[in-house]
């Protein structure tokens, strides 16, 4: 899952950054919010404003602040879930962030177990696009609860490594190039010419193909990886 922090507040947001990428998010930080709507709204495109999963968004920002900046993203019919961060505790601040379109709001000082646990809130809804349970197959994927299983055996992963099934299961059959998986799963500052993608996805088929069994995770040469449901058919290694 890919968040975006816009926090001009820089030993803040790289503190976020550094707790959240630690639970297995891939985290991007901006610092005004003029940027954090030209990232957004430039088309929507591929890279970045269609793929982020949540916005962090502070009130007081420089350029832009955030009630404007969420009330104009969602003008542009841009549904990414948003919870707003800020020093500002009145009822009356509170009920503006809320009208202006954000989806939760959050008091600093904030403990980071409960930023947490709203995000988790957050990233299940609706349930008609994020489902509170993934399930392709025998395998199935909780996001809430951090837990996989494949034909109810309990299967342990790393943050890092549940990012990297969660991505494939929200898109089975469908195949994920390296970058974009670097784009999504890891921090802007990877080495997309690294082996990283390939080593997390052979220790996930470790972790979760039977021994003998065929890999539900596959490779297609030249283009990526794809997660096969059952009923698919495909070649590859």
């Amino acid at each position: 899952m890919r968040l975006l922090i816009v926090e001009d507040a820089v030993k803040l947001a790289q503190t976020l950054k550094k707790g959240l990428e630690a639970e297995g998010y891939a985290v991007d930080v901006l610092h005004d919010g003029l940027a954090a709507r030209k990232r957004l709204t430039a088309a929507q495109d591929e890279m970045y404003g269609s793929h982020y999963d949540l916005l962090l968004l502070d009130v007081m920002l420089p350029g832009l602040d955030g009630f404007t900046l969420c009330r104009e993203l969602r003008s542009r019919g841009l549904a990414v879930p948003v919870l707003m961060l800020t020093a500002r505790d009145a009822t009356s601040d509170k009920v503006t962030g809320l009208d202006s379109g954000a989806d939760d709001y959050l008091v600093k000082p904030f403990a980071f177990e409960e930023l947490l646990a709203r995000i988790r809130t957050l990233l299940r809804r609706p349930p008609a696009v994020l489902p509170t349970t993934l399930v392709v197959g025998d395998l199935s994927l909780d996001p809430a609860q951090r837990r996989v299983t494949r034909s109810g055996r309990e299967v342990e992963l790393s943050a890092k490594e549940f990012g990297l099934l969660e991505l494939f299961m929200r898109h089975p059959g469908q195949v994920l190039s390296r970058d974009r998986i670097l784009d999504h799963a890891w921090d802007g500052d990877s080495d997309a010419f690294s082996n990283v993608v390939d080593v997390y996805v052979a220790r996930l088929r470790r972790k979760l193909d039977p021994a003998g069994a065929p890999s539900r995770l596959q490779t297609v040469r030249g283009a990526g990886y794809v997660l096969r449901a059952p009923d698919e058919e495909g070649g590859g290694g």
